[in-house]
């Protein structure tokens, strides 16, 4: 009977360790925590707030409300699947008191202009990682995620941004795996579909460009 109950028990992981130590009153096991994970809830509100000071004060707020909550932390899950749903659940709040106009959720599905996933989007053509640096990439892309929509925009950044895998990504907003499945697939396709248009608008306006000075070129 040992030996089964043992083989059900879950291993103390290292962030377990320090959640238990901090549900002891160990200050600095919670601050290893906050170093560990503050920029990574900081980019998770950027995402959904759109703005470095709301995305400051949601990181201060969370990790205020997780201290303050630690006793009620029972451990089913990681200790940052819980924090970011803390966090996500503060950056909606602060969209709401921002924009109490529209309501601001992720518990109802999102509707779109057209219900049904396009078939097929079209390659990039030429390849983008040819034309521009990784620098310039990167703003693109997080730009072009800035332009999903909220519920969307959060389910990305969680699965294919901070790495959570399917199951956190739900547990941490609330939904249903096939809800966070659906969901990240359309912001996927959405994104794909913006930075394509993107990319053929730059390249189009460059060729005008090229085509624009050789003419000058040639009238001299």
């Amino acid at each position: 009977m040992g030996a089964i109950q043992n083989k059900l028990e879950q291993p103390l992981t290292d962030e377990l360790a320090l959640v238990r130590a901090a549900k002891q009153g160990d200050d600095s096991a919670f601050e290893e925590l906050v170093r560990r994970y503050d920029r990574n809830v900081f980019r998770i509100a950027q995402h959904i707030t759109q703005n470095r000071e709301d995305a400051e004060d949601v990181v201060q707020e969370a990790f205020l409300k997780a201290y303050g909550n630690l006793a009620k932390f029972q451990e089913q899950s990681k200790f940052y699947t819980w924090l970011v749903r803390i966090a996500v659940n503060e950056a909606l709040m602060k969209l709401r008191r921002k924009k109490p106009e529209r309501t601001v959720s992720l518990d109802e599905d999102i509707k779109t202009e057209d219900d049904s996933l396009p078939r097929e989007i079209a390659d990039w053509s030429p390849n983008p990682e040819q034309q521009y640096n990784q620098a310039e990439l990167r703003e693109i892309l997080s730009k072009t995620i800035q332009g999903l929509p909220p519920g969307f925009r959060t389910v990305f950044v969680l699965r294919d941004v901070e790495g959570l895998s399917t199951e956190e990504t739900a547990a941490a907003l609330d939904l249903s795996v096939p809800a966070v499945k659906s969901r990240l697939l359309r912001a996927r396709l959405q994104l794909r579909e913006r930075l394509g248009r993107y990319f053929q608008r730059r390249g189009n306006g460059e060729d005008n460009r090229d085509g624009n000075r050789a003419s000058g070129d040639g009238n001299q």
